[in-house]
């Protein structure tokens, strides 16, 4: 089913507007260092956030933009201080391998967290500009558009990876030696 966007989506897109901002407030502070030695549980907590806000636009009907056309928004933006920032608070865990498309690969294609967050934050940006410029319905077109296509494929692989870590420090402890 497909729908021209209309007053009745301002909710939705007021909501993912919101949920990502907080995204790109809480991914900005991490790479800038503030979470230090919690960065990857917080990473985690972002990346499930900003996904529940994927599912929301995956579960709604396909927006439509009257005439199928996107106005432009201008210069992508430049990430290069955030891809940084996150290779470098994430050095011993930044690279992992991952199934992109668990129904058609076979084989594991190396990937990169501080890759895959900038990615998410780029396309969030983009409908952001949308949105600040009063355009909500593009707004709205662009994330659900992108999520499907390109950013919800990077930040649930970021999910998986991030989780990975996350198990692995809570879960291989080290056997104490026997006493006796």
């Amino acid at each position: 089913m497909s729908s021209e966007p209309g007053e009745d989506w301002r909710p939705l897109a007021d909501r993912i507007a919101r949920q990502a901002q907080e995204f790109l407030d809480g991914v900005t502070a991490l790479a800038d260092g503030e979470g230090k030695d919690e960065t990857v549980p917080l990473l985690l907590l972002e990346v499930a956030q900003i996904l529940l806000a994927g599912a929301q636009l995956g579960a709604s009907r396909d927006i439509i933009l009257p005439g199928n056309w996107e106005p432009d928004v201008g210069a992508d933006p430049d990430l290069d201080a955030l891809r940084t920032g996150l290779a470098v608070g994430l050095a011993d865990v930044d690279e992992y391998a991952e199934l992109f498309d668990p129904y058609r690969d076979t084989h594991a294609t190396q990937f990169r967290l501080s890759d895959d967050l900038a990615t998410v934050a780029a396309d969030l940006i983009h409908g952001l500009k949308h949105y600040e410029a009063g355009r909500a319905a593009e707004a709205l077109w662009w994330w659900q558009y992108s999520y499907v296509n390109h950013w919800g494929t990077h930040a649930s692989a970021a999910l998986r990876a991030l989780h990975a870590v996350v198990a692995h420090a809570r879960l291989d402890v080290a056997e104490e030696p026997a006493c006796g």
